[in-house]
């Protein structure tokens, strides 16, 4: 369902850009540092928008790549302490760590 709420957003984002851009058709003056252009609005206005979809773009992929890995380094652990016969349930935390006499100094 999220995925479904992701394209509709992102299919009323690229529309309403659309309409913007094409209600902004006059040429401009950009400055790049080196030359002076005159370029129609609509273009910078989807060159921008395409700028921000490659950059959030480009962070996602970059995200996914660290939890693949971080997911692959996991796996590995797992198995290697399956492996080893340890077990998850025999790791516990030690008892005297919240004993009655330390709860009522807090």
């Amino acid at each position: 369902m999220k995925l479904q709420w992701s394209l509709i957003l992102g299919l009323f984002f690229a529309l309403v850009t659309a309409v913007f851009a094409v209600m902004n058709v006059d040429p401009v003056l950009v400055n790049f540092g080196f030359d002076v252009v005159s370029i129609p609005l609509i273009l910078i206005i989807l060159g921008c928008a395409l700028i921000g979809g490659v950059v959030v773009g480009s962070y996602g992929i970059f995200r996914q790549y660290k939890l693949q890995k971080q997911i692959k380094g996991l796996n590995a652990e797992l198995s290697k302490l399956r492996d080893t016969g340890s077990s998850l349930d025999s790791i516990s935390a030690p008892d005297d760590t919240f004993s009655s006499e330390g709860s009522s100094q807090l």
